[in-house]
């Protein structure tokens, strides 16, 4: 299995191994709250992107293209770009049990939109190398949540006093975090098509 693994699978995993440090930043936030610690949980996103950049130029530079590659780098994605910014959504305060719904809707889409477009992959190729276009916005675009979050941390808005605080409704919603649900949809559209740069 090991042989089968190239230079461009490194900076996959280092795709990973950000968003898992974020979640576990994340999760210590939670026993131990502090702005640096959120920070940090937040940056290694953005890290996880620039990792996740690198992997598709290396392998295009190294003609090393593979589906396990491609694979790999779907899971490492769901990690950085679905659970991590999921994660530090909880950590911020949106705790509810609708909060939760959502936050769950939001990494099955993300789980369901990466399944999608490696099966669809090499249809929408049309026989070269690269994908002229995303089917639904592609699961990155969730950096745009982490940046909501870490500017919500840097302006004291968390907990209680998140942005449009919360509602009851049988459970408890906190409305902030209808932007995972509406991004979650994006990403699962059939219709929405985004150039492939």
């Amino acid at each position: 299995m090991i042989r089968g693994f190239h230079l461009a699978d490194l900076f996959t995993l280092a795709n990973a191994s950000c968003g898992m440090a974020s979640v576990f930043a994340a999760m210590t936030y939670l026993v131990l709250p502090s702005l640096g610690l959120f920070t940090l949980a937040a940056a290694l996103v953005p890290l996880a992107l620039v990792f996740d950049a690198l992997d598709g130029r290396v392998a295009r530079w190294r003609h090393a293209h593979s589906t396990l590659g491609r694979e790999l780098d779907s899971l490492a994605d769901v990690i950085s770009f679905g659970v991590a910014p999921a994660a530090l959504a909880y950590a911020t305060g949106m705790r509810g049990g609708w909060d939760a719904a959502v936050l769950i809707y939001f990494v099955g889409c993300g789980v369901s939109r990466l399944a999608r477009y490696n099966v669809t992959a090499e249809a929408l190729s049309a026989g070269g190398d690269k994908v002229e276009y995303f089917e639904g916005t592609p699961i990155p675009s969730s950096l745009g949540l982490v940046v909501v979050l870490a500017v919500a941390a840097w302006t004291d808005r968390l907990g209680t006093a998140l942005y449009f605080g919360s509602v009851e409704l049988g459970l408890v919603l906190h409305p902030l975090v209808l932007m995972f649900a509406l991004s979650g949809s994006l990403m699962i559209s059939k219709t929405l098509r985004i150039p492939k740069l």
